[in-house]
């Protein structure tokens, strides 16, 4: 149990600081006067980092212990958080995400692992995995409401980088929680670890197997649909509907509500049905809410005395399209990582990490530039392209499981 905390605690503090992208890209637009373009770049800074060095870096997490690594990346974190306020400049904000990007590479791929020494069977897996992952979401809600008391209506003032002080004590205490976590420093022992170059050169190799390249495409476009969505809310609340700038980032907290609700009831109902069918209609209900809804999002007439018990229903609906896409990227995570040996779990999660990272930027780019230049309603209603095309690539991955045996995954 103090393990599961350990591991929670860290994703919580990830999640915090991670997804206050958005929150970020919308201050930043209003305290440093940067383009919606310029802005977006922030999610290139965090996923390219957690895209290169997690590539760089896999197989080397489990030479230099688990706990070791999550540990290092808290630190990194920590100090960014405690310079942030002081150095106050759209330059550094970049420096931050970089940082916190590099730091949850570590982290993700140790809590990925832990995972994997915990469960004894896939069913354990997938549930201990949406627990996470549900825990990670509650972390991303937190933050919302975090982030929101620092900021005020004087879109010129600097006061919401406070919040990074903050953080910086959230940080401190979750590295003692995870020091006295008794967690395993290493993989299993009965799981030969590759040397550091053969693991390099396997993570490479597991790159290219054809069920491996559907599975990476997968989380690809559902990351993108996730941070297109995500990253572009309180933009999107603030410009299209015309909600006030603290409400506009309190009312995005409803999409992490549905996400970790989503999230937590999946850990639940995988025990009892397959998880193929289940991830179809959450697919298919995904691109339905989202044709459904994006009509309904229409400017309000004055934004000036709204408050959040008067927000009109366009705003409520939107974000709670997490309900149905949450279960997706915990679920073929973990239906990849069951069909592998455990001593090349950490490999594999490199390669989910970097392609997750990849799907981010990717999706808040392109969200962001259609923003831009064809509002933002145009931009929400492209990402109905990914989500259906993901119904196609759950299907091939489907396919390639059922086709994939022990000997084929051994030979990698």
């Amino acid at each position: 149990m103090l393990i599961i905390l350990a591991i929670s605690a860290s994703y919580f503090i990830f999640a915090v600081l991670l997804n206050s992208v958005g929150t970020v890209i919308l201050q930043s637009i209003n305290s440093f006067e940067v383009t919606k373009i310029q802005a977006s770049t922030l999610e290139g800074y965090k996923d390219l980092s957690i895209a290169i060095v997690s590539f760089l870096i896999a197989s080397f997490v489990p030479k230099i212990g688990y706990k070791m690594a999550i540990i290092i990346g808290l630190i990194i974190v920590g100090l960014l958080c405690l310079f942030t306020p002081w150095i106050a400049s759209f330059w550094f904000i970049k420096v931050l995400f970089a940082g916190v990007g590099t730091a949850f590479a570590l982290v993700k791929i140790s809590v990925y692992a832990i995972i994997g020494q915990l469960s004894r069977t896939v069913k354990e897996h997938t549930s201990l995995m949406n627990i996470v992952e549900g825990i990670f979401m509650l972390g991303v809600l937190s933050g919302y409401w975090i982030f929101s008391v620092y900021i005020n209506e004087d879109v010129s003032s600097l006061t919401w980088l406070n919040v990074y002080y903050l953080l910086a004590v959230l940080v401190m205490a979750t590295i003692v929680a995870v020091i006295i976590a008794p967690v395993s420093t290493h993989a299993d022992a009965s799981e030969p670890l590759p040397e550091t170059v053969d693991g390099f050169a396997a993570m490479l190799k597991l790159a290219w197997q054809p069920i491996v390249l559907v599975f990476v495409i997968s989380i690809f476009l559902y990351v993108l649909i996730e941070q297109g969505i995500g990253t572009w809310l309180p933009t999107f609340n603030r410009e299209v509907i015309g909600l006030p700038v603290s409400l506009s980032v309190q009312i995005t907290s409803l999409f992490a509500v549905a996400l970790a609700v989503g999230r937590l009831l999946a850990g639940a109902v995988l025990r009892y049905v397959h998880w193929y069918p289940f991830l179809n209609t959450c697919v298919i209900l995904m691109a339905s809410f989202m044709l459904l809804t994006l009509p309904l999002a229409q400017p309000l007439d004055s934004s000036d005395s709204t408050t959040l018990s008067q927000l009109p229903v366009s705003a409520m609906l939107l974000p709670f399209i997490g309900l149905f896409m949450a279960p997706i990227y915990p679920v073929i995570n973990s239906a990849m990582l069951s069909a592998l040996p455990k001593n090349k779990h950490a490999s594999m999660t490199g390669l989910i990490v970097v392609f997750s990272a990849l799907g981010g930027t990717t999706g808040s780019i392109i969200t962001g530039a259609v923003f831009e230049h064809f509002g933002g309603q145009n931009a929400f209603y492209l990402l109905v392209l990914p989500i259906v095309t993901i119904l196609f690539t759950l299907a091939l991955f489907r396919k390639s499981i059922l086709n994939l045996t022990e000997g084929t995954l051994n030979a990698a």
